[in-house]
């Protein structure tokens, strides 16, 4: 829970400078006195997706250099994250030398982290994206039109029928249809769903969760002005796959020779090593945020499998006392089995968002050894709004 106290000792720190130096951050450094209340200019959202990390737009997920502190304090040789997500922690840990491993029950999350943190051959990657953008010009300039083509590219998906116009998903089925021809076809699958997200029949302004398609012109939050759904994804593909090009090689000139491992799986009983001496993870917040929903497109035009009834404090279970207790009882279950795959003096960090007090380490066989507390004031456009979070820190017991 967050007091009186906690926010007049945020205040104070916001009068002075927070840290930016994080390779300055070592074993002997005292957490309690790390000021990471960081606004915009002292962090820009730049610097807060860099390389890989926005490979994909991703809700719900910590900052980078939130990772990189806490790493660089404990310097651990195996570090785990049972809801890797988009796979924060591992890319960080990848960069910094040390060995990972991530677990998440969905399919495109796991798709994600594998192609940020995979080791790529730059050259054929820039082969094969050059050329899958040679042949999907091709198409749009010469054979968009041809009826055998349409014919080809056409789908019964009912999701893509309503969601894309004819144009943008014969473009979409044209670039998957390609990306069987190539080596990275799992960078190329999030170059495709990156690319379906802003190519969608939707607002401007509500990429994240929109309700219904939008067909029609409307007045436009975002710009100020009146906007027309788009028509078109080969923009996307184009912009998206020269972007990812260059964000990938920037992430492989900081790759370490270690060894990433991600699986597909349930947390609460996932086979894993017993050498993890440390756990870096932010679990799903209960009733708030449906991961499979945000990532739609891409189950349907991948053909993932939608594992959402096996998701911890899943959305659509609400924040009731009832929902609340089974997903304290999941997420209890996932870091006791992770406990007993960790080392005898293992830390684990957890960054929450706990308004309710979830959270008990001596449940789990943990005991708390400290609590960083910082505000989160960076967000824009409508999910604007200030909130505290608190990285919880436990050593097993």
């Amino acid at each position: 829970m967050y007091n009186n106290a906690v926010a007049q000792k945020i205040a104070q720190q916001y009068r002075q400078k927070p840290l930016t130096d994080f390779i300055s951050v070592n074993a002997d450094t005292d957490l309690e006195t790390l000021n990471l209340n960081w606004r915009e200019k002292d962090l820009p959202e730049f610097t807060r997706t860099k390389h890989v990390h926005r490979l994909h737009p991703y809700l719900g997920k910590f900052i980078p250099q939130l990772v990189e502190i806490f790493l660089r304090k404990f310097q651990p040789k195996l570090v785990y994250d049972p809801f890797c997500g988009s796979g924060t922690t591992l890319v960080e840990a990848s960069t910094l030398g040390i060995d990972c491993l991530g677990t998440d029950i969905s399919a495109f999350n796991v798709l994600l982290t594998k192609t940020k943190t995979a080791k790529y051959d730059i050259d054929i990657l820039e082969c094969d994206i050059y050329g899958i953008l040679d042949r999907l010009k091709k198409y749009k300039t010469k054979y968009s039109d041809d009826a055998k083509v349409k014919t080809v590219l056409s789908t019964n998906n009912q999701y893509l029928k309503d969601w894309f116009a004819d144009q943008a998903r014969s473009e979409l089925l044209c670039f998957l249809k390609m990306i069987k021809d190539y080596h990275y076809q799992d960078l190329f699958k999030i170059i495709l769903s990156r690319s379906a997200r802003s190519a969608r029949l939707v607002t401007h302004f509500d990429l994240d969760f929109p309700k219904k398609p939008q067909t029609e012109p409307y007045e436009c939050y975002k710009h100020g002005r009146t906007c027309s759904p788009v028509q078109e994804a080969y923009k996307f593909l184009n912009r998206y796959s020269l972007d990812t090009l260059e964000r990938v090689k920037e992430y492989s000139g900081l790759r370490k020779n270690v060894d990433v491992q991600v699986f597909h799986d349930d947390s609460r009983n996932v086979d894993l090593p017993k050498n993890i001496d440390m756990v870096f993870t932010s679990p799903p917040y209960v009733g708030l945020i449906d991961y499979h929903e945000q990532h739609k497109y891409a189950y349907e035009l991948l053909g993932l499998k939608n594992n959402e009834t096996r998701e911890i404090g899943a959305a659509k279970n609400g924040q009731s006392v009832n929902a609340k207790q089974r997903y304290i009882e999941g997420i209890n279950e996932v870091f006791l089995h992770t406990r007993d795959c960790m080392t005898h003096d293992g830390i684990m960090a957890i960054v929450v968002h706990d308004t309710c007090n979830l959270y008990d380490p001596e449940k789990v066989g943990f005991r708390s050894i400290g609590r960083v507390e910082r505000h989160v004031n960076r967000r824009t456009g409508r999910r604007s709004g200030a909130f505290y979070e608190s990285i919880l820190l436990w050593q097993k017991a």
